[in-house]
């Protein structure tokens, strides 16, 4: 009997309770177009993420659960009737090009502003500044010394993230990705040196993770089994946010616990540049690393190209693979890698700010 070929980035696969035409995933990319004063999705929401529906997934950017979550300028919500609309006008066309779309649920924590909150310090595990900058209304400033999250604040956010879960649902998201990645309010916890409680939500690995186990749990209460899924980046570093020797012990007591829930997936940001004498040396080959205890469907993340996915894929060191920057100019991406057609660039000025310009003026590539 013949082999079957080895899976590809154009291979169909289920992710939890979908079925995708492709491995293709859009990864969550903050552009800050949501300049209204309810941060609410546009017109131009719309167009972006329909242009882009080729995906086998999309995953939305970086979206507040609540008006204490948000730190950066002009990025949507998902905690008041009109966000919920506005996001129903981007699934519905989502949907209607043949699309699927996650919404990720996000709390920026330390890494949010005073400017945000008229004055008052913005929440995070411990009372430590992360020495990160905020993107504010006044333009970027130097993150202050937060205020630790009392437990009845703890219970308030984790209801905050079930609430807006169910408020994706109403919006006709297909399902919810947890933002557990980068310098935000989960990794914060999950942080020895960001987090420095003594209380059930601190002091070692299995109350660093309760947070995030609990915040799953109020968002597979809302969706069920198979469609909730979470991103981790266990070996990102920037400013004053670094690994620490409890990196490794906490994201092993995390990723082990993942296995007892009923997620769509598990995506995993790859380390970056050389770990050597890091405390996460031994997480070099990440996503090897965590593939090995991860039972469940995985996306890989990290300046793959088309070569370097399908090599991914090909040998099972992940199921998927979701891809960021070269969505921005390519929203024919999948049609370009597909076919090894050129990718094209964009421009970095237009990122994170800006109306339609860089956002969905990027064209289609011209077949001769």
């Amino acid at each position: 009997m013949p082999l079957s070929p080895a899976p590809s980035l154009f291979t169909p696969v289920s992710l939890g309770a979908l079925d995708l035409p492709n491995r293709v995933v859009m990864a969550s990319m903050t552009r800050g177009r949501a300049t209204n004063q309810g941060l609410v999705p546009t017109a131009l929401h719309v167009e972006y993420y329909r242009q882009r529906a080729s995906a086998g997934l999309m995953i939305s950017e970086a979206v507040w659960v609540s008006p204490q979550a948000i730190g950066f300028i002009n990025v949507p919500g998902l905690f008041t009737a009109e966000q919920i609309a506005g996001w129903r006008a981007v699934t519905d066309a989502v949907h209607a090009a043949g699309g699927r779309i996650f919404a990720q649920l996000a709390h920026s924590g330390a890494v949010s502003h005073p400017d945000f909150f008229n004055g008052e310090l913005p929440l995070a595990p411990s009372a430590v500044n992360p020495g990160l900058r905020s993107f504010t209304p006044g333009g970027f400033k130097d993150t202050v010394t937060p205020r630790a999250m009392d437990a009845h604040e703890i219970r308030a956010t984790i209801d905050d993230y079930g609430f807006a879960a169910r408020n994706a649902k109403i919006a006709g998201f297909d399902g919810v990705e947890l933002h557990c990645a980068t310098t935000y309010l989960l990794p914060e916890f999950l942080n020895s040196a960001l987090n420095r409680r003594t209380d059930a939500y601190g002091g070692s690995a299995g109350k660093r993770t309760k947070i995030v186990f609990e915040i799953l749990e109020a968002m597979i209460a809302e969706w069920g089994p198979g469609r909730v899924g979470i991103k981790i980046a266990p070996t990102f570093s920037m400013g004053g946010f670094a690994p620490t020797d409890e990196t490794p012990l906490t994201y092993d007591y995390l990723v082990d616990g993942l296995n007892h829930f009923a997620l769509s997936h598990l995506q995993i940001v790859r380390a970056r540049g050389d770990l050597s004498g890091s405390p996460v040396a031994q997480l070099q080959d990440t996503i090897a690393y965590y593939r090995a205890r991860y039972r469940g469907t995985m996306i890989a993340n990290g300046a793959f190209d088309r070569d370097g996915a399908n090599a991914a894929i090909g040998s099972k060191a992940t199921d998927l693979v979701s891809f960021a920057t070269p969505f921005i100019g390519n929203p024919d991406l999948v049609a370009r890698m597909r076919d090894a057609l050129p990718i094209a660039p964009s421009d970095p000025q237009t990122y994170y700010q800006g109306s339609a310009a860089g956002y969905i003026d990027y064209p289609l590539i011209e077949l001769a």
